[in-house]
């Protein structure tokens, strides 16, 4: 981003005191923070993928205290500048290729600022009907393009809700004490993007009265495209599903999408009816409370960036930048395939390659996981991208996630030279 560019001045160095959510000051500084992330995104390149501060770096650049006066956001967005950027991992690079990605997209931020200025408290239908009744459209909505049973929705008697995020494995209890489990299974498994046939486990958990949950937190987002549906294959037999809209369907943290064929399940278990919430609409039975189908009370209005995400881009435009992902990935996989010191250890499902140096390549009989895992620190080191590793009966391997909004080709080209290179190097000091 080089130096901030500021267009607008403190006069005379007063700071204004103004009411703090004044429409016209709003308008200016609005404008200041729009232009400041638009210059950060069109050079996000010039930073370390991987931040390269020191543990306790930020305590020594910023004030003991808070300030007694009120600072203007010409010298707040300056520290960022100077005191916070350096300090952040930047998921939103487009040579960001760790973990699985956090997509971003002009529509879900849009819909996160929409969402933020309304500043709603949806816990129940009267206390924003509006932020109630499309969460439970979009939910539809997007089951439907999951291709999800109808006793998955809302319309088939079932139901979806957006959660911060749903835990691996997870328990609660009844209103009559009775103890029911969540049978988790991770049908994309963080570490190889393996898939679990959910036809065969949802027949055995039925068989001894385990309610099963399938958690697609990664790629259950890439099962709208027809040719990755097959994978869903089975989930009717499962009471409950989950995928995160926040990872790689290009909809802002956070944002993870759960549906139940029995909501009434979760009601049971969490719903809270202190006096002061009683209102006649909910009394009425016909509407839904969000509260009772999470732990904490107060809720954001979440639905709003996914439904500018559906609309912005529609199903053909999120299934095509989803597929221009698994393109990448496999074109990745075709240059680790034309280096034969390299070797793809487990199948690449979606769009992340499992790799490492392969044990033939390394002279002298050198433990192979622990070249691989200098091979990655190399890489990270130098800034120029960012991938992690998982081991996996032993082995080490290094993972490579294509799923930030700004991957292009050339990027995944470049992160296999650097790969290279820092191969070659190493390789020399055996």
């Amino acid at each position: 981003m080089g130096d901030l560019k500021l267009n607008h001045s403190v006069k005379n160095g007063a700071v204004s005191r103004l009411n703090p959510l004044d429409p016209e000051e709003f308008r200016r500084q609005g404008h200041m923070m729009i232009d400041f992330i638009a210059d950060y995104y069109q050079n996000i390149e010039i930073y370390p993928v991987r931040s390269q501060v020191k543990p306790g770096y930020l305590r020594e650049r910023l004030p003991e205290s808070a300030p007694v006066n009120p600072e203007p956001l010409e010298i707040i967005l300056k520290d960022v500048q100077n005191d916070i950027i350096p300090g952040i991992t930047h998921w939103q690079s487009p040579n960001f290729f760790a973990y699985f990605p956090s997509s971003g997209s002009i529509a879900g931020f849009l819909g996160e600022m929409l969402s933020t200025g309304f500043n709603t408290v949806g816990f129940n239908w009267i206390g924003s009907p509006a932020a109630t009744e499309l969460e439970s459209i979009v939910m539809d909505w997007l089951g439907k393009m999951l291709k999800l049973p109808s006793s998955f929705l809302f319309s088939g008697g079932g139901g979806g809700v957006i959660v911060v995020t749903c835990s691996n494995n997870f328990r609660f209890r009844s209103r009559t004490n009775s103890l029911v489990l969540m049978l988790h299974r991770r049908d994309y498994l963080s570490s190889s993007t393996a898939v679990d046939p959910l036809g065969p486990l949802c027949d055995v958990a039925k068989e001894y009265g385990i309610w099963v949950h399938v958690d697609a937190a990664y790629a259950g987002g890439a099962c709208i495209c027809p040719e990755f549906r097959h994978f869903l294959d089975g989930v009717e037999g499962a009471n409950s599903f989950s995928f995160n809209a926040h990872k790689w369907f290009f909809t802002t943290l956070d944002c993870c999408c759960l549906w139940l064929k029995h909501p009434s399940a979760l009601i049971s278990a969490l719903s809270t009816n202190p006096e002061i919430l009683n209102n006649k609409a909910t009394e009425s039975k016909q509407v839904v409370d969000y509260k009772d189908w999470q732990m904490a009370l107060s809720r954001r209005f979440r639905a709003l960036k996914l439904w500018l995400v559906l609309r912005s881009y529609g199903v053909t435009g999120l299934g095509d930048f989803i597929r221009g992902h698994v393109k990448m990935a496999k074109h990745f996989e075709s240059l680790l395939a034309a280096d034969k010191r390299f070797e793809v250890v487990f199948p690449t499902n979606f769009a992340m390659v499992s790799f490492r140096v392969s044990p033939l390549a390394i002279p002298n009989n050198e433990d192979v996981n622990e070249f691989n895992r200098n091979l990655l620190e190399s890489i990270n080191a130098s800034g120029s991208a960012y991938m992690v590793h998982a081991v996996v009966g032993g082995v080490y391997v290094i993972r490579l996630a294509v799923g930030a909004t700004l991957t292009e080709y050339q990027h995944v080209t470049m992160a296999f030279k650097l790969v290279q290179d820092r191969a070659n190097a190493l390789l020399c000091t055996y």
